[in-house]
């Protein structure tokens, strides 16, 4: 029998027993509930389709020769619906044939009646793993299809070494961690280091914005749905928490949840189950949740716009992502390293980045270099290719000039076109400096008719 990782196999397993010996059923039943797996039961194959609509079984054992829906045939209708279930075939009537075609269809193993009790269980056992396999390819495959930063987290001011300390705390825990601070300041780069000092490390870390996209897709992104579940359904598809199952899930900008969607996100916390758009079928996921946010969440909560019992589920432990105006030294260490090898700085340049407060913090730091780079004629980085917020020759925050005439409405158009071009454009940051969500600033833009070639780049 093959080596298996027991590891693999160490929480309850769901299983599935289909066989219309009802005594052959029972005694196998009994056999694993004794050894802590959570057994399901049914005489026929409609039975386990109706079982299986509603339940996630990691391993079903079915018979092939049953009244009806044959076994094979049951097991063709599962490679199609339920992927997610390893098959081990049993028969009375075995042939090299009959096993083949098993294979073919999926099966992971095909045993011949009369069975030993331990060698069903190693081939359990080995289906657990295969299925694990197979997910974790699954995984994979999807990940390799989502933008993973490459950025490693660079300071040693006093701000950003505690960020690293309490990283090396929490980074081994499997509680949820809340991220807080503004955009831009390295929310998502503390959450993968986070990720990577946990023994889910080397499990996939699977991230996504809350902001970034409405109600309806957001929930289809992260719990999955079933085919046909809404227009445009047109094949099931897993969440982003079966994605992660067994890793861990950052939440960006988690204060923008719907209040439709904190429930759901809460049950998945307390006891890992959920079920997909569409469907009536409890799936569990083991997922350890990261969430960041810009919003001060104690205001949320006590404007009843987000869900006490969910922040205490979120928040076991809090990190302050620290603005880049307060990590003092760390901005010529960052912008060093951001200018990338064989690019130098005129020293008149490094001074004006030291001296800048960063609104925008890394972010804009970042896009500031890459602009000077396009700007540049040899591999010098020059002050006069800095972005004009930096040099002091734009709008700048809190020195609005206007007539004493001016109106309110004029003033409040002003104040936006003002802090949109301070953020390069950025939204969610001019929103967080106006003081209001994004949909707001949205409804505002258009109320005032501003053009986009008013907002900045």
């Amino acid at each position: 029998m093959p080596t298996v990782n027991r590891s693999t196999i160490g929480r309850n397993l769901d299983m599935l027993i289909v066989d219309d010996d009802e005594e052959l059923r029972e005694g196998l039943a009994s056999y694993f509930t004794r050894r802590g797996h959570a057994v399901a039961q049914a005489a026929d194959a409609q039975e386990a389709l109706r079982q299986l609509e509603s339940r996630a079984f990691g391993v079903a054992i079915l018979d092939v020769v049953m009244p009806g829906m044959s076994g094979m045939d049951l097991l063709g209708r599962m490679r199609d619906e339920h992927v997610d279930t390893e098959v081990v075939l049993l028969t009375g009537e075995g042939s090299i044939e009959t096993a083949v075609e098993a294979m073919k269809l999926g099966a992971c193993d095909f045993l011949t009646k009369p069975i030993r009790l331990k060698q069903l269980e190693g081939v359990v056992h080995k289906a657990v793993e295969t299925g694990r396999i197979r997910k974790e390819n699954r995984q994979l495959s999807d990940l390799l299809r989502r933008s993973v930063s490459q950025h490693h987290m660079i300071g040693d001011s006093p701000a950003i070494r505690e960020v690293f300390r309490l990283i090396e705390r929490a980074g081994p825990s499997d509680k949820p961690i809340l991220i807080q601070g503004e955009s831009g300041a390295g929310k998502e780069l503390i959450a993968r280091a986070l990720h990577e000092a946990s023994p889910r490390a080397d499990k996939p870390m699977v991230v996504i914005n809350c902001a970034a996209m409405p109600e309806l897709l957001l929930e289809s992104e992260l719990f999955g749905h079933e085919k046909g579940a809404f227009t445009g359904a047109s094949a099931s598809k897993p969440g982003l928490f079966e994605a992660a199952d067994g890793g861990s899930l950052f939440i960006d900008e988690i204060g923008e949840l719907s209040a439709a969607l904190q429930p759901k996100l809460l049950r998945v916390l307390e006891d890992g189950s959920l079920r997909r758009v569409g469907s009536l079928k409890e799936r569990r996921v083991d997922v350890r949740l990261i969430a960041a946010t810009n919003r001060d969440i104690t205001f949320e909560v006590q404007e009843k716009r987000f869900r006490e019992d969910l922040y205490y589920r979120i928040n076991m432990m809090t990190i302050q992502a620290p603005p880049l105006r307060e990590r003092g030294a760390d901005v010529r260490i960052l912008a060093e390293h951001f200018c990338g090898e064989g690019w130098e700085f005129e020293p008149e340049c490094l001074q004006a980045i030291e001296k800048y407060h960063w609104p925008g913090n890394v972010r804009q730091l970042i896009n500031a270099i890459e602009r000077m780079r396009i700007l540049a004629d040899n591999e010098l980085l020059c002050k006069a290719n800095l972005p004009p917020e930096v040099l002091g020759v734009g709008p700048h925050r809190g020195h609005l000039v206007y007539d004493s005439d001016i109106d309110l409405a004029t003033l409040t158009r002003a104040r936006i076109v003002q802090a949109m071009r301070e953020n390069l454009g950025n939204k969610a940051r001019a929103a967080e400096v106006l003081g209001v969500n994004r949909r707001s600033l949205y409804r505002l833009i258009g109320k005032y008719q501003i053009l986009p070639s008013e907002l900045g780049s």
